[in-house]
């Protein structure tokens, strides 16, 4: 394989895995709504931890970036932005599954 088509493959599956950080995203996000609208014990401390969490995962990131730890080239940069994201994604999901 050359090196060009390694390069388009690694463009395709950081375009799938964005693809399940989405699908794993919407399923938090009708968890999250799911208990809101039903006024689940403990709705409104998942409302403030939702915020929090979405500003400490971009401070950290951002922090990152500025740091020189995202790597050198955009596609380095695009895969660990979306492993970060859907790390934090994953841990919200089986928090909210339980």
């Amino acid at each position: 394989m050359s090196t060009r088509t390694n390069a388009y493959a690694d463009w395709a599956i950081l375009g799938y895995q964005t693809w399940l950080l989405g699908v794993e995203a919407s399923i938090v996000i009708a968890t999250r709504l799911n208990g809101l609208a039903w006024q689940a014990p403990g709705s409104d401390k998942e409302v403030v931890r939702m915020v929090s969490e979405k500003i400490a995962a971009i401070t950290e990131l951002q922090m990152r970036y500025l740091t020189g730890g995202m790597g050198s080239t955009p596609l380095a940069a695009s895969q660990k932005t979306v492993q970060h994201y859907r790390r934090k994604v994953a841990a919200n999901r089986r928090r909210l599954s339980r």
